[in-house]
């Protein structure tokens, strides 16, 4: 999660999407939304930190009871994300793995990353920040650790959460700025490689970096091979959201 100005973006958003997964897993914990809220701003607070990234960790504890479950929450300074990410674009590969709607994690936030782990560091040997993922079908899912959006068009699309994707808290934002600033988006629609070589704007987002442009997909220029207007429009308009609302 991402603290502006010492407080959580969309705390109850992000408590919301935990407890869903906790229900979808059957997790046994005592943990409620209430409590971690509180001790999550407890924690910023005794700490006094004022950009920071925090985690919400639950664990059933053992198997056949002698453990009690736990509830770790971490804080630690946000840290500085390189500026050409956001200035120049990143670079993309596409995944050597493939996103499968079987697979119980997926679209779920759970500490089950070792793919993701493994397809990140495929493509920072092959010079890239992130990598795509498809499906088994050879429809758009996401990224790593990342949603994905497209703008084709002038309309932003990205993949419907039935992908199955993670529902991203900032991906819901970005869907709400659309709104606010009349981009026409569409959250539905399946995307192929067709459409992610036809878009002439990609970008990808997530809570800790925010919305980052996407200059290439492997050797594929996207666009002009830099960010285009509609992603640095909702560059801006994400960080006056992240201002309004962290007070």
């Amino acid at each position: 999660m991402r603290a502006h100005n010492g407080v959580v973006f969309r705390l109850a958003s992000h408590l919301a999407r935990l407890l869903e997964t906790v229900e979808a897993m059957g997790l046994k914990t005592s943990a409620d939304a209430i409590g971690l809220a509180g001790a999550t701003r407890e924690l910023l607070a005794a700490n006094e930190l004022r950009e920071a990234q925090l985690r919400v960790t639950l664990s059933p504890g053992s198997v056949r009871g002698e453990a009690a479950p736990t509830t770790l929450i971490t804080a630690a300074p946000l840290g500085e994300h390189p500026k050409a990410w956001y200035e120049q674009g990143i670079t993309v590969v596409i995944s050597p793995f493939k996103q499968s709607s079987a697979d119980p994690a997926c679209g779920h936030k759970t500490g089950c990353y070792f793919p993701r782990v493994l397809a990140r560091q495929n493509a920072a040997e092959r010079g890239a920040e992130e990598a795509l993922w498809y499906t088994l079908d050879n429809r758009l899912a996401e990224a790593c650790f990342s949603n994905v959006f497209l703008v084709l068009e002038g309309a932003v699309r990205t993949p419907p959460l039935a992908t199955p994707v993670l529902p991203g808290i900032v991906r819901q934002a970005v869907i709400e700025l659309c709104g606010q600033l009349g981009i026409p988006c569409d959250p539905q629609g399946n995307l192929t490689v067709r459409e992610m070589l036809a878009a002439q704007e990609i970008f990808v987002t997530n809570s800790l970096s925010g919305i980052r442009p996407v200059a290439k997909v492997e050797l594929h220029s996207v666009g002009e091979g830099k960010p285009g207007p509609i992603t640095k429009k909702l560059m801006g308009a994400y960080q006056d959201l992240l201002d309004r609302e962290c007070v």
